[in-house]
């Protein structure tokens, strides 16, 4: 029975290391860590008042766009981002990074209870 345990686990381990990388392969770092440095801004947007719940909601579909095209792009490619593909995504999170500024700093506030 241990031994038994023992191969279903080894084979487990095998598995999960040999799928790791290509799920990993489907996104570049730089631009996952540019999707979670815009939440986190529209996030502090919204705890702070800066952003009202429909700017916030207009923002977020924004990136959930963003993240779809990329998936999009990287299943088309065997879970890889040409270079041409990277730069369309770098062209779009610029634009939402301005659209999070430009919210962020307008005259528009919510009413944030304390």
């Amino acid at each position: 029975m241990k031994k038994i345990i023992g191969t279903i686990l080894t084979g487990s381990i095998v598995c999960m290391f040999a799928v790791a990388p290509a799920f990993a392969a489907n996104n570049d770092p730089g631009i996952d860590q540019r999707e979670i440095n815009q939440q986190n801004r529209i996030d502090q947007g919204i705890q702070s008042g800066q952003l009202t719940p429909r700017e916030a909601g207009k923002l977020e579909a924004q990136q959930t766009r963003i993240k779809q095209r990329e998936e999009r792009m990287a299943a088309r490619d065997n879970g890889n981002l040409t270079a041409k593909d990277k730069a369309k995504l770098t062209r779009q999170q610029n634009r939402a990074s301005r659209n999070i500024y430009k919210k962020k700093h307008n005259d528009k506030t919510a009413n944030v209870g304390k």
